[in-house]
């Protein structure tokens, strides 16, 4: 079952948050089981991030999750977010092109 993970946040350095995100891409490449990510602003509250990342199942997730690169970019996030990110771990029931 396809797997979604929703990464809510606050900062005001979103440049930091995509550069750490680009060393992340890069340093994983080959490696990481992300498909794909979206990264939104809330336009009611400007410091307020999502960021949606798609993986084939949890359990590709859980792998995403383990890598060392994965690990030390979650330690970098925390010197630019404030606050402790809210996890959201949804599993896909529908996914239709309307």
């Amino acid at each position: 079952m396809a797997f979604v993970q929703v990464i809510e946040f606050h900062t005001k350095d979103p440049d930091g948050v995509q550069e750490i995100s680009a060393q992340w891409e890069k340093a994983t490449e080959g490696k990481r089981t992300a498909r794909r990510q979206i990264v939104t602003r809330d336009r009611n509250e400007p410091d307020r991030y999502l960021a949606m990342v798609f993986f084939d199942s949890y359990e590709s997730a859980m792998e995403n999750s383990r890598l060392p690169e994965t690990e030390a970019s979650a330690a970098q996030y925390g010197e630019v977010v404030e606050g402790q990110p809210l996890f959201h771990d949804l599993d896909v029931l529908s996914d239709d092109q309307l």
